[in-house]
């Protein structure tokens, strides 16, 4: 080597000589691990301690950012994305000493290599989770509203692009450049929008499962987009090289879903009913996945594309593709993708677009026409379907929403030399900005938790007794079946009075994206594959029912397959669309007569419950099942069995016990039950409301003029001073060996009669009594039914509008 300033460093023969000024010495990391007391070091001194410390801090970031974040309605994906910009050029490694000593040397080298290995497996849980079907059960509207949010942004980009050719950066000028940017700003990525819809709890609604189904479609038009810009760059360096990568494209998807997804059912089939996959199927096809990754690169067909294909090859749900997201899907978000983040970080820098600011404002109107033409070629499309304004906006903005895909591609670009650092920090910045601006704006037009109440009330005490029942069953297990069919028999339906019934199943979404709604009634329903054991054995007890009270019953089996965060919405929305009178729901607790209060607030039930009483718009029945309240072996019928249930009714005033009052009211006439009505009244009537009360009386004394006769109706009163003395009461009266407590839940309750109660109750759905006779400490073996009635609860009718949605959004951040 030369030692002379004028001449260059040779290295060994055959490479090139290198400029001087570029030969940069590093020194070579510690092997030995960080310890500062045996070894005096510093964490940057160890290679593997200084790349967990780096990890470390920016999940500490993202997760603050997150926090700080929350009242904003700001996806996760956004506090990541941020978490990695301020580990960058843009924020700490602004300061070359923090550049230094956190990213040495080539360290940024080995985000790059794990980024990559991340974003590789969160396109295979992607794929996973998609279900191909989509796109078959896809309406025209759903067709209509992909196709042209996809055909007129590109048209209206590409045209902005030839207009503004001359002052683009030489790369970017290219035909394939323009039609790559161009079908990237329009197609909206189902693994980007997916993971924002779910945390918007928008699966279940009429919005999301329309983006989902319309993401799906543009995602498989836009594949072949992408596969044209793939094959027109190759083809830029060697025109046969757009041949071989077709020719491998095509060898590719052969293999992947001919070979890979034959196995994949193989490995199904070998699976017992109900028994987990077997461990060496799971670590064969996540080696897959490397082994894709590996091809797929190799071949030029990019890094994810292989493994994304692999994901989509594998049947979603249980059990295959459930066993293979559970597993992996944590690991990969919250461990994996951090290193990408950074990755992509450490390629941002806000600083250098000031000095290329010239070049950039042609990109920046081609990127804004681009976004802006999605926006609106799609809110155009919902108008000609004659949409809701409201929900036309939604959609549109959820159209709009960008994520990981969108950054991996500007990645590719940047790989490509088809974009710089300015540029690719521009798509990065733009890509944030409009996720950030385009999700709380999406949670002010569109609330999934809106109150499914309507004006007219849709509950027993108001309903005519000679007019057909309404009634909504749900249930998340097999087990709770014969206790409801029980109760529905105890409701006596006549000839005069006739029940409706809808069954509803609800199962937990797993291992697939897109939530399943089966109406059982449509013979030819291609959902019905998803219908697993349980429900065909909850489908045919309601079958039974039918047939054997055909005269007085009629039933329609569903199947919800959705989050068990928003079951609700399919349970509320089926009510109301059947205008059911009433939900009836299990609350179903192994070894109840073991457990005390604050282990009934663990069942996994509550949630779905709490959020269906908060939400209907009818009554709601919560019905806790000891184990006594079924029928005997092979009889449904008390009528066959003959034998005589003993109830007791406990009314405490207010609108939830008038309706409980009127269930029991229609079970007193049941030959096989006796009744036994206890009411509460506070001493000296201290603290009643004179509207309930006069409600309460009238409805009362209706009742006990109506069986005053009947030797198997009893009617008591009680006066008590507060709380404990109710609670003594009730407990006095267990000693005569009811078969079911039914209690009002909580509404209209004097307080009085609770009063010392509410500190001790801990679950929220069964109300203080309710929770009360159904645990462990009054020692009854008897079940709980617990009503509530429908009513506007303090809630306000259009809050769903802009107007009140804002002021309400506001309100929280100033509570925050």
């Amino acid at each position: 080597m030369s030692k002379d300033d004028g001449y260059v460093f040779g290295l060994i023969p055959p490479i090139h000589p290198i400029p001087k000024e570029n030969y940069v010495c590093t020194r070579l990391h510690e092997k030995h691990p960080f310890g500062v007391f045996i070894y005096g070091n510093s964490p940057n001194e160890s290679t593997f301690a200084l790349v967990l410390l780096e990890l470390s801090l920016v999940l500490i970031i993202t997760h603050i950012i997150h926090h700080l974040l929350k009242p904003f309605k700001q996806p996760r994906v956004i506090s990541e994305i941020l978490g990695g910009l301020i580990m960058g050029p843009s924020c700490l490694c602004r300061s070359p000493k923090f550049a230094a000593w956190m990213f040495p040397g080539q360290s940024a080298f080995i985000f790059r290599n794990i980024g990559s290995f991340a974003f590789m497996y969160f396109m295979f849980v992607s794929g996973v989770k998609m279900d191909l079907l989509t796109i078959k059960r896809a309406t025209k509207k759903q067709w209509y509203i992909g196709m042209f949010g996809m055909v007129v942004p590109i048209i209206a980009t590409c045209g902005v692009a030839l207009l503004v050719r001359n002052s683009l950066e030489p790369e970017m000028k290219k035909a394939s450049s323009i039609w790559g940017v161009s079908a990237a700003l329009a197609i909206t990525s189902f693994p980007v929008l997916h993971p924002i819809i779910r945390e918007l709890n928008l699966l279940s609604s009429d919005i999301g499962r329309m983006a989902l189904a319309t993401a799906v479609i543009g995602d498989l038009v836009g594949m072949y987009g992408v596969i044209a810009f793939e094959a027109a760059k190759q083809g830029e360096f060697r025109p046969m090289a757009a041949v071989g990568y077709m020719i491998s494209l095509v060898l590719t998807f052969i293999t992947i879903f001919g070979g890979n997804r034959m196995m994949m059912f193989w490995i199904i089939k070998r699976t017992p009913e109900g028994k987990p996959v077997e461990q060496f199927y799971i670590i064969s096809i996540l080696a897959g996945v490397l082994v894709w990754g590996f091809l797929s690169d190799f071949l030029g067909i990019a890094l994810v594309n292989g493994p994304m294909w692999f994901g989509l090859a594998i049947p979603d749900g249980p059990p295959l593709g459930a066993t293979l997201v559970q597993k992996c899907e944590s690991f990969v978000n919250d461990i994996l993708m951090p290193f990408a983040y950074i990755n992509m970080g450490l390629m941002t820098d806000v600083f250098a677009m000031r000095d290329a600011w010239a070049t950039l404002q042609p990109l920046f109107l081609i990127i804004l026409t681009g976004y802006l033409s999605k926006f609106a070629s799609t809110l155009f499309m919902t108008r000609f379907f004659e949409m809701p304004m409201k929900d036309g906006v939604t959609l549109s903005l959820i159209m709009s929403l960008r994520g990981q895909v969108e950054y991996l591609l500007f990645i590719h670009w940047l790989d490509f030399r088809m974009i710089g650092i300015p540029q690719f920090t521009m798509f990065v910045l733009f890509s944030t900005l409009l996720t950030s601006i385009a999700t709380p704006l999406i949670s002010l037009f569109y609330n999934p938790n809106r109150p499914y109440m309507i004006n007219k009330r849709r509950n027993i005490q108001h309903t005519p007794p000679n007019t057909e029942l309404n009634v909504l069953v749900c249930f998340l297990e097999e087990e709770s079946v014969p206790s409801i069919l029980h109760l529905l028999e105890v409701f006596n339906p006549t000839l005069h009075s006739p029940f409706l019934i809808y069954s509803l199943h609800l199962v937990e979404l797993v291992g697939r994206a897109a939530p399943v709604f089966i109406d059982h009634s449509e013979e030819h329903n291609s959902d019905k594959s998803d219908m697993d054991e349980d429900t065909g054995t909850i489908h045919k007890s309601f079958q039974h029912i039918q047939e054997t009270r055909r005269d007085v019953i009629k039933v329609h089996s569903f199947t919800s397959v959705a989050p068990k965060r928003s079951m609700y919405q399919d349970v509320c929305e089926l009510a109301l669309n059947k205008k059911s009178n009433l939900i009836i729901l299990p609350y179903n607790m192994s070894n109840m007569s073991t457990m005390a209060g604050s282990d009934m607030v663990q069942n996994n039930v509550k949630s779905l419950n709490y959020m269906v009483l908060d939400h209907s718009p009818c009554s709601v029945a919560v019905l806790v099942d000891k184990g006594e309240f079924r029928p005997p072996a092979n009889n449904v019928r008390m009528s066959v069995a003959g034998i005589r249930k003993h109830f007791a009714m406990l009314f405490l005033g207010g609108a939830d016990a008038r309706e409980a009052l009127a269930c029991a009211d229609r079970m007193a006439s049941n030959p096989n039950v006796s009744l036994t009505v206890i009411r509460f009244l506070a001493f000296n009537g201290e603290g009643e409301n004179e509207m309930e009360k006069k409600l309460d009386d009238g409805l009362v004394t209706a009742f006990w003029v109506k069986y005053e006769g009947n030797e198997q109706v009893a009617y008591r009163e009680v006066v008590v001073r507060n709380g404990e003395e109710t609670v003594a009461a009730i407990h006095a009266m267990n000693s005569e060996s009811f078969d079911l407590w039914i209690v009002g839940r909580k509404l209209g309750i004097n307080p009085v009669l609770i009063e010392g109660l509410s500190s001790w109750s801990e679950s929220l759905e069964l109300g203080v009594i309710g929770d009360y006779v159904a645990s462990a400490d009054l020692g009854s073996s008897a079940s709980v039914l617990v009503v509530q009635q429908q009513v506007l609860r303090d809630k306000e009718v259009n809050s769903g509008g802009l107007q009140g949605r804002i002021s309400g959004y506001f309100n929280r951040l100033l509570c925050f």
